[in-house]
């Protein structure tokens, strides 16, 4: 029998390690190769998987991340729950650097990536709410508990990337209900429901973005040092979450796959 792990972190932009004393594994999927080698450690207990979303090196930009092989590869390896730290813009005055969110929707403006593995049949998700709500939860209790303020609940906008909005595009983010703007949620939230795994993202905010106020524009060097600069606060988080969530499952990602017929198995 293989590695196996039931929890995952994907990494986003500055966090390429997450666990100590874990051991690496590769693994191939039908979808190519994940972003990078998975890493397994025990946390608490629970056997945790982690996944660097652009790859160790950042090799991967935002619209060529191999999502499907991402999170098919953490499906087969016994992954059912996923927590989701990402780097993002705020859309709100109020939503400066170093502000943690646990977003609770999502607006896709993504174009071209492919956000489905379901080709062929008629396999339609429920996806009105895309987050887990325990594992929100979780992620807010754990920020509670280190004593970081973390924001419930926020509408997360998806660009395609890699280039930052215009300042027309940043409002018009705010003016439609946004909250933070970013690269990577989707299609990562959605195939993770079409896996029927607990998905939750925590979303680090490393400026505001160009609309938001008068001056400069967004840059990336200004994103990587706020990141850097949180980076530990992120760490902590995340483990005391991993070691909380429930080994069992009492959520409805669990069930987003029942009275479907699939057109393949799953992992």
């Amino acid at each position: 029998m293989g590695p196996t792990a039931d929890i995952a972190v994907i990494g986003g932009s500055g966090l390429y390690a997450l666990l100590e004393g874990a051991t690496e594994h590769r693994v191939q999927t039908p979808y190519g190769e994940p972003s990078d080698a998975v890493t397994i450690a025990e946390v608490g207990g629970r056997r945790v998987a982690f996944l660097p979303r652009h790859g160790r090196d950042h090799r991967h930009p935002p619209h060529l991340i191999p999502y499907r092989a991402n999170l098919w590869a953490l499906r087969a390896l016994g992954v059912r729950q996923v927590l989701a730290p990402c780097a993002v813009g705020g859309l709100r005055p109020e939503l400066g650097p170093g502000t943690f969110v646990v977003p609770d929707q999502l607006i896709d403006r993504t174009s071209g990536r492919v956000q489905t593995y379901y080709d062929r049949g008629a396999v339609h998700v429920a996806f009105g709410d895309p987050y887990c709500p325990v594992g929100r939860r979780a992620l807010l209790d754990a920020a509670a508990g280190r004593g970081v303020p973390a924001v419930d609940g926020g509408t997360m906008v998806v660009v395609e990337g890699p280039r930052f909005s215009t300042r027309a595009e940043s409002r018009w983010f705010t003016a439609i209900g946004g909250a933070v703007v970013n690269m990577t949620g989707h299609p990562e939230a959605v195939l993770a429901r079409e896996l029927a795994l607990c998905y939750t993202p925590i979303a680090l905010v490393t400026d505001l973005d160009a609309g938001v106020e008068a001056g400069e524009s967004v840059t990336q060097e200004e994103v990587f040092r706020v990141f850097a600069e949180n980076t530990d606060r992120l760490r902590g988080v995340l483990l005391d979450a991993v070691a909380a969530l429930p080994a069992g499952r009492d959520c409805p990602c669990g069930h987003a796959l029942d009275g479907i017929k699939l057109p393949f198995a799953l992992p």
